[in-house]
């Protein structure tokens, strides 16, 4: 029996639900799905240049599990761009670093730190908001 997956844990969310190619006729393939976890291990190790033991220092994980999880994000943004298809994020199997919302109606997600008593979305100031879900 496989060990068990553990949970990895994500600074922020991605600030987009999926990205689509510009100036193509609609496709009719489906969308290459981004977990969280590998939007993460892309950001910290390309954008934030990091070692993959330091990225792997702070997503909680081993560093042979971030390089598997970094070459499969890499192999799905590649895949996306070769053929023209979408790029649509998923939560997969992380945690987030900190409670984070979610506002229902523009769609942004945002902390709320401790010394503010307002629960209305930062982004449209709307009041319908809620936690994201975290596995």
């Amino acid at each position: 029996m496989p060990r068990r997956i553990k949970p990895r844990k994500v600074v922020a969310p991605p600030g987009f639900k999926g990205y689509r190619p510009y100036g193509v006729q609609e496709n009719k393939s489906e969308g290459v799905v981004l977990l969280y976890e590998e939007y993460e291990a892309i950001k910290l190790a390309d954008y934030d240049q990091m070692n993959h033991l330091q990225a792997s220092k702070l997503m909680g994980i081993s560093r042979p599990t971030f390089a598997r999880i970094y070459e499969s994000a890499r192999r799905k943004i590649a895949t996306a761009l070769a053929e023209s298809r979408a790029i649509i994020t998923s939560y997969g199997n992380a945690i987030m670093d900190e409670s984070w919302n979610i506002c229902y109606q523009c769609h942004a997600r945002f902390t709320i730190p401790v010394s503010m008593k307002n629960e209305n979305c930062p982004v449209c100031g709307a009041k319908d908001t809620g936690t994201m879900k975290q596995n």
